[in-house]
């Protein structure tokens, strides 16, 4: 028999990784420091502030595409088929709150004076978990793999039975993997790959405390 402090949870987890598009000629950044760990009880809670800066597909888009390269609003509107105009809001409003940084301004087309902007890696450091309203991280994924094309996605599924002290340890194991990897400097050599991870209770299950 199990009490009720053993509660199981049936758990459905995904993980999705799919190819991003190529540079196209970008400026590569040097190198990225090494950030610091990030364990999920060290990750501050974002402010209001934050979390509604983040809170748009398009903008968690862009830091992606300005993730270890720098992009000028032209270069972002190009990649995601946008009107520069429309995007510059999007920009300045990452910049105000710290998730993209400007450098130091380039000349672009027909030597039109252009500003470079680089992701900061900040929204990987904070905890919007209990502040958001819906999945934006899905449904950006989503479009992101709509515009490189199923073709490029590789997906695995798994259905786990697992203790709440089991599930916390898995969360915990493939958090330390994915920080592990988000602190490794970029490749001269690799490839651009998005990453996502969900996970959800079966139907019918109760999950656990804090599940």
């Amino acid at each position: 028999m199990i009490g009720k402090s053993q509660s199981l949870l049936d758990s459905s987890v995904c993980c999705h990784l799919v190819k991003a598009e190529p540079n196209r000629g970008s400026r590569r950044l040097p190198e990225l420091q090494p950030q610091p760990a990030t364990a999920p009880d060290r990750r501050r809670p974002a402010t209001d502030a934050e979390v509604r800066a983040l809170s748009s597909t398009t903008r968690l888009r862009i830091l992606r595409l300005c993730l270890g390269m720098a992009l000028t609003n032209r270069e972002i509107a190009e990649r995601l088929d946008r009107h520069p105009a429309s995007v510059l809001h999007h920009v300045r409003t990452l910049t105000e709150h710290g998730f993209l940084v400007a450098e130091p301004p380039r000349r672009g087309r027909r030597g039109a004076r252009e500003i470079p902007y680089h992701a900061t890696g900040l929204s990987w450091r904070l905890s919007t978990a209990h502040q958001a309203r819906r999945d934006l991280l899905l449904a950006t994924f989503l479009e992101e793999v709509a515009a490189v094309g199923e073709q490029h996605l590789d997906s695995t599924r798994l259905g786990l039975h697992l203790g709440e002290d089991e599930i916390i340890e898995f969360r915990d194991r493939l958090q330390a993997l994915l920080d592990e990897f988000a602190r490794r400097p970029p490749s001269d050599r690799g490839a651009r790959w998005s990453i996502y991870i969900g996970q959800h209770p079966e139907p019918g299950s109760t999950p656990p405390s804090g599940g």
